[in-house]
């Protein structure tokens, strides 16, 4: 991880045993060498309440993750602003949810991103043990890519 210098993260989070579980690493590997020189990417399999150590000090952060809603098929690209977590609506897998690591940053008056942003892709539950991705995740992987690029390219033509 670097010394923190630049104002903007992207923090992909996953785990690249699971299958399409890694889909934000290979997203973040991706984006990697376009924004090396501008934005810290930082991979990790982390979460919960030790998000807070990793997002301190930064201004934005764009956070590239799978997620299993059931509720749209896989490969869906769903996008998340830091409104759409004021509110906790359910217990989280990971203990302390990003609902609560906001919380818990601004009440503690942790230098925390002003803007967070959640790029996440649908996938179906992570039940396998595999290092490669599904078709239908290898698929959405441009689109994916492509949309936290368009972001990421915002904020930094946005920030001087």
């Amino acid at each position: 991880m670097s010394t923190r210098r630049r104002r903007i993260v992207l923090l992909a989070l996953g785990n690249d045993i699971l299958g399409d579980d890694a889909a934000g690493l290979a997203a973040a590997e991706t984006l990697r060498g376009e924004f090396e020189h501008d934005v810290d990417v930082v991979a990790s399999g982390e979460a919960g309440l030790a998000l807070l150590d990793i997002l301190a000090g930064y201004e934005f952060a764009l956070l590239v993750d799978s997620i299993s809603t059931g509720r749209v098929p896989p490969g869906t690209i769903l996008e998340y602003t830091d409104k759409d977590f004021q509110k906790v609506v359910g217990p989280s897998p990971h203990y302390a949810g990003l609902p609560e690591v906001i919380k818990l940053a601004r009440h503690l008056g942790i230098d925390f991103p002003r803007q967070v942003r959640v790029l996440a892709l649908e996938i179906a539950p992570p039940m396998d043990f595999r290092e490669t991705l599904s078709p239908a995740i290898t698929e959405a992987m441009s689109p994916y890519v492509d949309r936290a690029a368009t972001i990421l390219r915002g904020w930094l033509a946005a920030t001087p």
